[in-house]
């Protein structure tokens, strides 16, 4: 009981941090980009960190349903949410076909099969017409939410983006604490014993598959909404890459870890020069100037050092080594 209501005090000030962070002179853009990696983070960390499924093409989740969001809007005319509706159904049919094909495979086997799905994908957004080849879908419009709410405003969309991942990380919350989460767990700790027990553990990590490349899609509509474009990059497998190292670096099965992992990445990809020039002028070492050219390096260094110094990830050894979170043992009293 502690430990939920630590867990809720904590969510609920992350919460009001960014209902008032437009107001504090944050980036709006800025914070809804991170916000939508977030929640592909935490989609990503549904399957490998409570099911032990470690895929490689959850960027073909990401990218398609962004193709397909812009295509609805900029092309067909629709509202946002429709565009929004027909990218997240788009990755999750596209999720089972992959869940189908590969579910049955473990270990690197299922991997290299969902890499190579993936990559069949890439080479048909490269190749279809409507997909902008390697310029990508470009000038995709916001419109109006429901044909009422303009979305031109930064500031009216952010709280739109904000509402859409909350949603996503509180049905995330729920999947997990759920009996359905609860084989899941069972399911990566011990599959045979899952087996035994008479669970299904195919249809329950297939189940996982789905439900996890449809919050992806999600996070990749609303992503092409907010930059108001699909590109390659999207479908590329260094984006699945990408999403493996914010729930490696935050903490693997966590709740929260997923969280900051996407804050600590998306930050430096986008602010990396930036602090090298803070950190040249506050120190007068001038090759600190040069950190925004080696981004890549900076993040691969990182992620070298969260993998020897913190296994566990950020969060996942603050909890190991702090009480913060830990449920209180209660010791009975003798009679």
């Amino acid at each position: 009981m502690q430990q939920e209501t630590q867990q809720r005090v904590l969510y609920s000030l992350l919460l009001l941090a960014l209902i008032v962070a437009p107001f504090a002179g944050a980036y709006p853009v800025f914070i809804m980009k991170v916000l939508c990696f977030t929640l592909f983070a935490c989609a990503f960390n549904l399957l490998l960190g409570f099911t032990g499924l470690l895929s490689f093409g959850h960027a073909a989740f990401f990218g398609s349903a962004g193709y397909v969001t812009g295509y609805v809007v900029r092309n067909l005319g629709f509202t946002p949410e429709v565009g929004i509706i027909a990218g997240v159904a788009a990755g999750a049919l596209l999720g089972l076909v992959m869940g189908v094909l590969a579910i049955r495979r473990q270990g690197i086997y299922f991997a290299m099969i969902t890499l190579a799905l993936a990559q069949m994908l890439y080479f048909l957004c490269l190749q279809a017409p409507f997909t902008g080849g390697e310029d990508g879908l470009q000038g995709v419009p916001r419109g109006s939410l429901f044909g009422l709410l303009p979305l031109d405003s930064d500031l009216t969309l952010y709280y739109v983006v904000l509402a859409i991942c909350a949603l996503g990380f509180l049905l995330i919350m729920r999947v997990v604490h759920s009996p359905f989460g609860q084989v899941l767990k069972a399911i990566k700790e011990n599959e045979p014993r899952a087996i035994s027990l008479g669970y299904d553990v195919d249809r329950f990590k297939l189940l996982a598959f789905v439900l996890s490349a449809t919050l992806a899609a999600l996070a990749g509509s609303t992503k092409t909404l907010v930059l108001g474009f699909a590109t390659l990059t999207d479908v590329h497998w260094t984006m699945s890459g990408m999403v493996i190292l914010m729930t490696l670096v935050g903490g693997l099965g966590t709740m929260f870890g997923p969280v900051v992992g996407a804050v600590v990445i998306v930050v430096l990809e986008n602010k990396l020069g930036d602090i090298g020039d803070w950190l040249a002028t506050a120190t007068g070492v001038t090759w600190f100037q040069t950190l925004g050219e080696s981004v890549t390096i900076v993040i691969g260094a990182i992620f070298i050092i969260c993998v020897l110094a913190f296994r566990r990830g950020l969060v996942g050894e603050l909890v190991a080594r702090s009480r913060l979170f830990r449920p209180t043992r209660t010791t009975a009293q003798p009679s």
